[in-house]
């Protein structure tokens, strides 16, 4: 294996990029770790019927362990990245890997729907870290000019997680059971865990992390993108939340649920690699228009509710632009260099938690005002709030980034390669992305069973 691969520059700048196979090697560990930490936290969505008739609790009492998760995160994830700023960002990152095994190792075991909660509180506290960690640590193991993909590269696990990893758990959950589900997770996370400490590039703390205050946070631009991130989020989850009730009552056949959701992922992943074409060279006008996008999809919707096929392509075309803001919004907060890379992922990975329950929240209550039907007319008032935060606010959106000019641009094809070297130099980890495959399940079944009665 040579030690090197070498790639040409995509823009004017001519100069070749040279990315050692370490690195690629710790990119595709980064992004097989989205990947668990991503099924970890939604994969009690489609497991809830079964967890809650085997714990003897009621679905909407089971739903409480999707709270507390996403609760821990938001609260701890901007304190403990402070904390352990100064701390080696490999060790940091094994770590919440470890907290992803032991979370769902103790879930799996739980004689309780108490232990079970406790173990989703381990694994938000493991969670409040990997993200503020993970985007801001692919930035420091390749050269500056291939950041911003390495960062959608690591973002290609969270989508992956969305495709394959909750809806494949859900299926083994039905036909296995949900410990068995759960507890294979946990195994892999501590594989990965392992893959990690052997092969992730050592990346040492902050000598001073610059953690900033509010003042300076809105000064750079960093509030605006954490608040534009905020109301992104709580619009998509106010009817994603429901996607899969919505497509039924569109007309979607209740047992073809599953292919339509892998289906609406896979236009998810096709935002996700435009994301990464535009990047570098035009994220604002890029992030403007995925998030008009939405909010026109979102106004279409209701009108196309009719035809099962007019509302199947309007939601792909949700899907795909929504794919692409995750990666634009993490490398603004980075740009705009108002605080230390690490920081700057804690405050959008605790922005993002609260608008998913945030949205959530909003989409329960204007689905009992306003019906199925028209719930995306909700979404689509709260995109609009964020459109116009990314609109107004230039400083965290510039048209040409000044603080890092070149974040990242350059040929994906090398970094891709990288899943191949894991697996081929650790064979079980190759063997468990195989048995990730199969009829992808329902992620909203739990909504739809007592919530469209």
């Amino acid at each position: 294996m040579s030690t090197n691969t070498t790639t040409s520059a995509v823009s004017t700048n001519t100069r070749p990029i040279t990315v050692t196979t370490q690195s690629i090697v710790g990119i595709a560990v980064l992004g097989l770790a989205t990947f668990f930490a991503i099924t970890t936290e939604l994969m009690p969505v489609g497991l809830l019927g079964t967890m809650s008739a085997d714990l003897g609790v009621s679905e909407a009492t089971m739903g409480i362990v999707v709270t507390v998760y996403a609760g821990a995160v938001a609260l701890l994830a901007l304190p403990l990245t402070a904390f352990t700023a100064k701390l080696p960002r490999k060790a940091v990152l094994v770590s919440t890997l470890v907290g992803y095994t032991v979370s769902n190792l103790m879930i799996a075991f739980a004689p309780s729907f108490a232990v079970v909660c406790a173990g989703r509180v381990v694994g938000g506290v493991a969670h409040a870290l990997f993200f503020s960690v993970a985007s801001a640590y692919a930035t420091r193991i390749v050269p500056p000019r291939l950041a911003g993909r390495a960062i959608a590269f690591v973002y290609s696990g969270s989508s992956l997680g969305f495709v394959l990893g909750v809806p494949v758990a859900t299926w083994v959950a039905q036909h296995i059971g949900w410990r068995p589900a759960v507890f294979s997770i946990g195994v892999a996370a501590a594989v990965l865990a392992t893959v990690a400490l052997l092969f992730l590039p050592a990346v040492s703390g902050a000598s001073s992390p610059h953690i900033g205050s509010p003042k300076a946070w809105a000064r750079t631009g960093l509030l605006s993108v954490v608040i534009a991130d905020l109301l992104l989020f709580a619009g998509h989850y106010v009817v994603y939340t429901y996607v899969g009730p919505y497509a039924i009552d569109a007309g979607l056949d209740a047992s073809m649920v599953s292919g339509a959701l892998l289906v609406l992922g896979g236009t998810g992943v096709i935002g996700l690699w435009l994301a990464g074409m535009f990047v570098d060279r035009a994220p604002r006008q890029t992030l403007i228009a995925a998030v008009a996008v939405m909010a026109a999809a979102f106004a279409a919707m209701p009108f196309v509710h009719g035809s099962l096929v007019g509302t199947m392509v309007v939601a792909g075309v949700w899907m795909a632009a929504n794919g692409t803001t995750g990666t634009l919004f993490m490398a603004a907060a980075i740009r705009s260099g108002g605080v230390s890379p690490d920081i700057a992922g804690a405050l959008i990975n605790g922005a993002s938690n609260i608008g998913i329950a945030g949205g959530a929240a909003i989409g329960g209550q204007a689905l009992g005002i306003v019906g199925l039907q028209y719930l995306p007319f909700a979404g689509g008032a709260v995109l609009l709030g964020s459109l116009g935060v990314v609109v107004l606010a230039r400083r965290g959106f510039p048209v040409h980034s000044v603080g890092q000019e070149h974040l990242s641009t350059s040929s994906i094809e090398a970094i891709t390669s990288s899943l191949a070297v894991v697996t081929t130099s650790v064979p079980v980890v190759g063997r468990a992305i195989q048995t990730l495959t199969g009829s992808v399940a329902t992620v909203t079944g739990s909504h739809r069973t007592h919530r469209t009665q």
